[in-house]
């Protein structure tokens, strides 16, 4: 096996993608319950922000991020028809955004902590591939107040 040896460039974190956020679009998803598109644009912009970043996955705002993809994901899956992966998602986006609250970004976390905290005792009991419990499937809209990172 031959390795590649050429030098690459090593791309500096991409710290722009947090300004270049469109919250009303997040927002837009989010209400809209466009889940899976939400969760891969704020996955796109979290894998450019860990990019080459020296705290990685620590940076706060790239772990905001993630806690809100996490959070995202959670949602979709509960109304997919896997109550295993949300749970353990749904886990993840509590303890992740717990350390934000009551609002980072100009994002307010409060309303989505309570729609998981809800959320979870109602699916921790349901089979893996079990049905959503909520009927209608209401949650938290999300809301932000146009804050932008400095």
């Amino acid at each position: 096996m031959l390795l590649d040896l050429q030098t690459r460039p090593i791309l500096a974190p991409d710290r722009q993608v947090l300004s270049e956020i469109d919250w009303t679009e997040v927002a837009a998803l989010w209400n809209g319950n466009e889940l899976c598109a939400l969760h891969d644009l704020l996955n796109e912009r979290w894998s450019r922000l860990i990019r080459n970043c020296v705290l990685g996955t620590r940076d706060p705002e790239a772990e905001f991020l993630q806690g809100l993809a996490f959070a995202t994901l959670a949602l979709f899956f509960t109304q997919n028809h896997n109550q295993e992966g949300a749970l353990l998602l749904l886990d993840n986006a509590l303890v992740v955004l717990g350390k934000y609250r009551p609002h980072f970004l100009g994002v307010q976390i409060d309303p989505i902590i309570g729609s998981l905290q809800e959320l979870r005792p109602l699916i921790a009991s349901l089979p893996a591939a079990g049905e959503n419990p909520m009927f209608p499937f209401v949650y938290a809209k999300f809301e932000h107040n146009g804050e932008l990172p400095s």
